[in-house]
């Protein structure tokens, strides 16, 4: 879909679900929110944990329409938002117009769903989009690196990779050190903290038999694990899955970024 028709539909109303698998040649972004007096902290806390909070647009306070999407509007272009105070959902909103403020700072943040397009290009198969599922996510034992009054775990996204392709993605995710990069881990989720695989924090579990490896990516959900952690008076989010979605290919990011 043309992400500029996407977005409309975002803003009608008439597309409300998660965004993997649509739009699949445009950069998708994960959306962070913070009032100014936080957003240098969480713009250091960005720069010290790149892997997983890889910033690719920042819109100045009050500012709506994000450079790499002519005519968007970040307060209604994602299909689902979250709202935390004081670490704890407050709400969950289709759109933010009517609580806006104009010293909100909006920070849009490298998504994987970027890459999941060159994975499938490249002829490795992804089990959650075939299944129409959100890709699972994860709150691990790893930490972030704290800045100010942000830190917390980090959040890692999974999908299952046949045994044989798992070097393959690897390599090809390595491209996109913009959009999460390489994997953290790959095998026993039991090593980074996830007791029970089938039970994901986010998203949907998506099942792996003998054939396939369970490999994990740093996902842009980590800043929603700041928030909580770090108890700051507000900040919203992306609702995990429901991303952004660029005017920009993937092709053309990777060429400017080169």
């Amino acid at each position: 879909m043309n992400p500029r028709d996407l977005r409309e539909k975002i803003r009608t109303g008439e597309f409300n679900t998660h965004t993997s698998g649509v739009g699949s040649n445009y950069v998708q972004a994960n959306l962070a929110i913070v009032p100014k007096e936080y957003a240098f902290d969480f713009l250091l806390f960005a720069n010290r944990n790149p892997k997983s909070c890889p910033i690719i647009d920042v819109l100045e306070p009050g500012v709506v329409e994000s450079a790499l999407a002519a005519g968007s509007d970040i307060r209604s272009d994602i299909p689902l938002y979250f709202v935390y105070e004081n670490g704890k959902i407050s709400e969950k909103r289709h759109e933010l117009k009517e609580i806006w403020r104009d010293d909100f700072v909006s920070f849009l943040i490298g998504c994987s769903f970027t890459f999941e397009s060159a994975l499938l290009k490249e002829g490795v198969p992804l089990k959650h989009i075939e299944q129409n599922k959100n890709v699972a996510m994860y709150i691990t034992n790893r930490q972030t690196k704290q800045a100010g009054e942000f830190s917390g775990p980090v959040v890692v996204s999974m999908r299952p990779i046949k045994n044989e392709l798992v070097q393959k993605a690897i390599d090809i995710t390595a491209q996109f050190p913009n959009m999460h990069g390489s994997p953290i881990h790959v095998g026993d989720p039991k090593e980074i903290g996830i007791d029970d695989i089938s039970k994901p924090d986010f998203g949907e579990f998506t099942e792996y038999g003998e054939e396939e490896t369970p490999v994990f990516w740093e996902c842009g959900v980590t800043p929603q694990s700041a928030a909580i952690h770090s108890q700051i008076p507000l900040v919203i989010t992306h609702a995990p899955g429901h991303m952004f979605v660029t005017d920009v290919t993937n092709e053309e990011f990777l060429r400017n970024r080169s």
